[in-house]
């Protein structure tokens, strides 16, 4: 079994990227985003499909809150329109509350699924909303590496 990362940090600093992996929007119930719950088979060895499948799940059902219309959404528009959008500049909509809480969903199942798996996820608003990307850092414990190959294999991946 290879070694494993302690931290999001440790591995941010010292870790080097061998692959991205691209879990695409799922277009297939309307234009609300929604991403993919197909595993990539570049996963495989990295983590379980139950807590990937999980974090999938979960980000989509934040993103369903945030698009949701109901009576807040309706007066945060009327404000708006009523005021030419300077409420904006002191108030924070549900969207972006939904938005902030996705992003310290994302950072909180780095710090404790991702990272010591050697994985990263970005926050898909970071990539246009288009995909859910996951990086896939070297797995330092893994025999036959060496580190001019993991450099090869890195800049190819970019």
């Amino acid at each position: 079994v290879s070694s494993k990362f302690h931290n999001l940090q440790e591995m941010q600093h010292t870790a080097s990227l061998v692959t991205k992996v691209f879990i695409q929007r799922d277009y297939s119930e309307g234009t609300v985003c929604r991403f993919q719950t197909k595993f990539p088979t570049e996963l495989d060895n990295r983590i379980e499909r139950a807590l990937l499948e999980q974090t999938v799940k979960t980000l989509n059902s934040y993103y369903v809150e945030a698009e949701k219309v109901g009576g807040q959404s309706y007066l945060e528009g009327c404000l708006a329109c009523a005021t030419a959008y300077i409420v904006f500049l002191c108030m924070e909509t549900r969207y972006e509350k939904v938005l902030k809480k996705i992003s310290g969903y994302i950072q909180e199942q780095n710090e404790k699924i991702y990272a010591p798996r050697g994985l990263l996820l970005t926050d898909p608003i970071e990539r246009g909303m288009r995909v859910l990307e996951i990086s896939v850092f070297e797995d330092r414990g893994s025999s036959g590496s060496s580190p001019s190959s993991s450099m090869s294999s890195c800049s190819t991946a970019r």
